[in-house]
């Protein structure tokens, strides 16, 4: 389907009614024992998530995203007593991820103010204590014109620490709170910092958890692996806008955030050679691997072959005059990174995925069940076309719990 068409999507026509006594405001006490919806062949099922390995074919590719979440959110409290939220979104400087959570003494972050009003010009100020050592951290906004967010309420934080000696990784991990989504209506707790983490997470970046992953265990991994079920991994790191509801009537009116996405080689090179299906953990996931089309069709078209350049906007998949076959595409991002020397692909996508998409590598979406008109349920609806309404009617009326601490759901397409 062309933009015109996908942008003409109503959004009230992707909601139903979810009861606040449906969204989970806690995880279980065993990551396994959430139940798992089943959709195959156009039938409901439920199932245990423990008993997954049961549910997919022996030799598939699961496909994981192994980013970590951060304690993004820093609370500075004024000489007035007046608190500012300052939630860090993104790194400004060094841009790279990993590069600014190393830096010592200075670091900038695009970040989204809390109580905006009340912080002018000046320098905010809080005392901390790492393993003994206290440390000053002072944040300043700083006016810079070339933000790509187009959100007002995002600003250039400057923070900067009077010891050299700590990170600002280490700093964040100490001064920061753990974002958990604002639908929990509770403040983070300590436990949290635990179960708001996959077992796999590794790569710090995100300021939400890629919650389809909050459900496996050693256990689980140890059966998959036991049947022959390999596994890959990508990085996504998951923005605040993963929370931003679709305001406008039509799709077309929603900007779509940008995420930092990283593809190790070996991953591409696996879903090259996989034979069996390829089932992608989470939404993020899917939007990773599906990304990859977008970027390998440009450098196929040899259009300039730098990561930045390479970055997928959410129209791309509705812009599209002549399509490229899907695995040409991926062997055109293993031939730029042996050209570059690299072992990864590094960019960043804002890909939408909305009813009438064209899918070109899953099988199978393990996957939460999502907000009313949003866009992880616009994907969804992609993913398996108008099923989606007896899917979630059949949550609904089998007590299944909601959104990101709630059940799990193993959907196969619905297209071929």
């Amino acid at each position: 389907m062309k933009k015109g068409e996908i942008g003409n999507i109503k959004i009230s026509d992707y909601t139903y009614i979810l009861p606040d006594e449906k969204i989970a405001k806690y995880p279980l006490s065993q990551r396994d024992s959430s139940r798992l919806l089943i959709y195959k062949d156009s039938k409901v099922s439920s199932s245990e998530f423990s008993l997954l390995p049961e549910h997919l074919p022996e030799n598939s590719l699961l496909i994981f995203n192994n980013t970590r979440v951060i304690h993004a959110r820093l609370h500075f409290r004024k000489v007035s007593g007046a608190i500012i939220e300052i939630f860090c979104l993104s790194p400004y400087k060094p841009e790279d991820y990993v590069m600014n959570f190393q830096q010592r003494g200075e670091a900038s972050w695009i970040c989204m103010i809390g109580n905006a009003r009340k912080w002018k010009d000046e320098v905010l100020s809080m005392n901390i204590d790492i393993k003994g050592t206290g440390v000053t951290i002072n944040a300043q906004k700083l006016a810079v014109s070339d933000i790509s967010s187009k959100n007002s309420s995002d600003v250039v934080v400057r923070f900067s620490w009077d010891n050299e000696g700590f990170t600002f990784s280490e700093l964040l991990e100490v001064a920061g709170k753990l974002p958990i989504p604002p639908y929990l209506n509770r403040p983070a707790e300590e436990r949290d910092d635990e179960t708001y983490q996959t077992l796999y997470s590794q790569v710090e970046g995100s300021v939400a958890a890629p919650t389809a992953g909050l459900h496996f265990t050693s256990e689980v991994m140890g059966r998959l692996a036991s049947k022959g079920i390999q596994t890959a991994e990508v990085t996504l790191h998951v923005g605040a806008g993963t929370f931003k509801p679709v305001k406008s009537g039509v799709i077309a009116g929603h900007e779509m955030h940008t995420e930092f996405i990283s593809v190790p080689k070996e991953t591409i090179e696996k879903i090259i050679n996989h034979t069996v299906d390829l089932i992608v953990v989470g939404t993020t996931s899917m939007r990773t691997v599906e990304s990859l089309y977008y970027i390998g069709r440009k450098l196929r078209d040899n259009i300039e072959k730098e990561s930045y350049n390479l970055s997928v906007s959410q129209w791309d998949p509705y812009e599209e005059d002549e399509p490229a076959d899907p695995y040409i595409a991926l062997r055109s991002i293993l031939d730029y990174l042996e050209q570059t020397g690299q072992d990864q692909l590094i960019s960043a996508t804002s890909l939408m995925i909305a009813p009438g998409y064209t899918f070109h590598y899953p099988d199978a979406m393990i996957t939460n069940f999502h907000q009313p008109q949003s866009t992880l349920l616009l994907l969804v609806s992609a993913f398996v076309g108008n099923d989606w309404k007896n899917i979630y009617e059949y949550a609904l009326h089998n007590n299944f719990r909601f959104l990101s601490y709630g059940d799990s759901s193993l959907l196969w397409k619905n297209f071929k």
